[in-house]
């Protein structure tokens, strides 16, 4: 008497994931990388400004994150295998916790470097600081604009937005430390401005870290309430009972769910198994936003002869 079934606004783990939309942004956002990497690299040795190196070395490991995105995306489209029945969606994902270990990477290495720099400091010329420490603030604000929306949908488009946003709070940070060092001289306004960079980048990268993590555990998604989803099920005529429901996160914008569904046996002869599927699909679509959910329709007792794994 069980019964697969599915319903869904399309069948999620095919091809078409949220960030694929934004493929052509982010290659934009990959080329004004490169190119104010090269000219923060440039500055920074004529200016003697380690803040603007930093800064420049996080671009690089931000290219080299873009570039990852937009692979995974390539990935991620692909159609599924007889294989691979989701196909490559959680390439995105794998993308996104690279980009994190990258941005902690960067993030211990702009800090170390600013300390060191407290006890060997070293001149530098606050105007050339501005000038390059400018054209990077433009480039990146016009990255942000770029992937602002898909940030939103996406946690891979999100590393990639995350990689950017400190990269432009980090040039905003340079231009601070060059007025301040123009003003005043003060030629321990660079590593602060480092300093700065660095612990912009540990506290976002690690709320990415979490939500990445979330998925590759298959945690529930983070808008969808087990309980209530649960309540839901159990409030329609006939259901006595539900269990081995779940609910998970193939890749962002592809949630899935789950379900035994017990139902009595008079209901499904007078209603049969197409109307209950219908019901079930329809009272979870209203309420919840999942793109793909089974369920296996059960007889009273039929429970108790399944194998106990994961109730």
């Amino acid at each position: 008497m069980g019964a697969g079934h599915d319903h869904g606004h399309a069948h999620a783990p095919t091809t078409g994931t949220a960030a694929a939309a934004y493929r052509g942004r982010l290659r934009v956002a990959l080329a004004i990388t490169l190119g104010v990497m090269v000219v923060e690299i440039v500055g920074g040795v004529v200016a003697n400004s380690l803040a603007l190196i930093a800064d420049a070395a996080h671009m690089a490991t931000d290219a080299l994150g873009l570039g990852m995105a937009l692979l995974a995306i390539h990935f991620a489209n692909r159609p599924p295998s007889t294989t691979r029945t989701f196909g490559y969606a959680r390439a995105e994902i794998l993308a996104a916790l690279a980009n994190c270990l990258l941005l902690l990477g960067v993030g211990g290495y702009v800090l170390y470097e600013a300390i060191q720099r407290f006890f060997t400091p070293a001149a530098t010329e606050g105007g050339l600081m501005i000038v390059f420490g400018a054209i990077g603030l433009v480039a990146n604000m016009i990255s942000l604009t770029l992937l602002m929306r898909g940030q939103k949908e996406s946690l891979n488009v999100r590393g990639a937005f995350l990689e950017v946003a400190a990269d432009a709070l980090g040039s905003l940070a340079v231009l601070i430390s060059a007025a301040v060092i123009l003003a005043t001289g003060w030629q321990a306004a660079d590593p602060i401005a480092s300093l700065v960079i660095g612990l912009m980048i540990v506290p976002r990268t690690l709320k990415l870290l979490r939500e990445t993590l979330d998925v590759l555990l298959e945690s529930a998604p983070k808008d969808v309430d087990m309980a209530q989803v649960r309540s839901h099920i159990l409030a329609l005529d006939g259901v006595e009972d539900v269990h081995d429901l779940h609910a998970w996160t193939i890749t962002s914008g592809m949630p899935v769910l789950s379900a035994h569904v017990v139902v009595r046996s008079d209901v499904l002869n007078a209603i049969g198994h197409e109307k209950m599927l219908h019901e079930l699909q329809g009272c979870l679509g209203d309420h919840f936003d999942v793109e793909h959910c089974t369920f296996q329709l059960e007889p009273i007792g039929h429970a108790e002869h399944e194998a106990r794994l994961c109730h």
